[in-house]
């Protein structure tokens, strides 16, 4: 008798569970990387490898990004996407394509609009974990409302700034 209740109850016989947690990330560059908002991208960066490990790194820029800024996004790891045209639709395709890519289980949005919530909806019908950074409350209410963790920038750095602080 036992035997057959172990065979019922053996921690080995239950199905595991994935704990691999590979993430992509886009930077909506236009809108975050402005000198009003002082965004530190290796804080978002920090934050994301305690989450799991970063596969995809890109930070989309527009055709007026200056050469100092591009070698910056590029030094932190990222792989800079130069766009002539609208940076959000660039952004938003590759993210879609992302979507279909069976090794990423997380896909990360950082931006101030709503601009990428097709996205995100598409990632999530797919089974994808999103996450949004935003630069205050007041901005993206849409993606903030879709999106399974939305983290403030601005709120990021206060922790990190009171950890280590103690």
């Amino acid at each position: 008798m036992g035997s057959f209740f172990r065979f019922f109850h053996n921690k080995d016989s239950a199905p595991k569970q994935s704990r691999r947690n590979n993430i992509s990330i886009f930077v909506d560059g236009p809108n975050i990387l402005r000198k009003e908002f002082n965004i530190d991208l290796s804080l978002i960066i920090n934050y994301l490898k305690q989450q799991g490990a970063i596969k995809i790194a890109r930070v989309y820029l527009d055709q007026y990004a200056t050469d100092k800024l591009i070698e910056a996004v590029v030094n932190l790891g990222f792989e800079s996407i130069i766009t002539v045209g609208d940076v959000d639709v660039a952004m938003a395709v590759d993210a879609t394509d992302t979507v279909h890519n069976k090794e990423i289980d997380t896909i990360v949005f950082v931006t101030r609009d709503s601009d990428y919530l097709p996205a995100i909806l598409k990632a999530k019908r797919h089974g994808k974990k999103t996450m949004v950074f935003l630069v205050d409350e007041g901005s993206a209410i849409a993606l903030k409302n879709t999106v399974d963790q939305v983290i403030f920038i601005n709120k990021l750095k206060k922790d990190i700034y009171e950890y280590s602080n103690k």
